[in-house]
């Protein structure tokens, strides 16, 4: 029975541990097509290659706001995502960051609904990760985290 457990506990931590790096890096992966760092516009998996490109992505995904809004929201979104996902690969206030995440992701989800059809999240497994972000949120140990550390002072 203890080996069980034992082997429960650790898979746990396993778990919570791979579920943070991959939406963390998600984020940051983002953010990183976005300012063209994993190359330009065209190349094999670039979505945006560019911020420009990015701003008018928002536009299309936001199209019932106004259109000077849009590089405001950019930024913002950019501003959010790159603080959750340093948030959830260091493990720093980890609960809050996976919860607001789920959020994020949800809104995310259903704006991509509305503006292009319920296929376009479900291709791109954001539900999926939104799930995953409250999931996370529902964890009490992190380990290999700040949280971790913090904790054991």
């Amino acid at each position: 029975m203890t080996t069980t457990r034992d082997t429960m506990e650790r898979m746990r931590g396993f778990s919570s541990l791979f579920l943070r790096l991959a939406l963390g890096l998600s984020f940051l992966s983002a953010l990183a097509d976005r300012f063209g760092w994993w190359g330009a516009f065209g190349r094999p998996n670039v979505s945006w290659g560019s911020f420009a490109r990015f701003v008018a992505y928002t536009g299309k995904l936001n199209w019932f706001l106004p259109e000077a809004l849009m590089p405001a929201l950019a930024i913002m979104a950019t501003c959010v995502e790159a603080l959750f996902g340093l948030c959830l690969v260091i493990g720093w206030h980890t609960r809050t960051a996976a919860l607001l995440s789920g959020i994020l992701l949800i809104l995310f989800g259903v704006t991509m609904t509305v503006a292009l059809g319920v296929k376009a999240p479900l291709n791109f497994s954001v539900f999926s990760a939104a799930a995953g972000a409250c999931l996370l949120a529902t964890c009490t140990e992190f380990p290999v985290s700040v949280d971790q550390l913090r904790r054991s002072r």
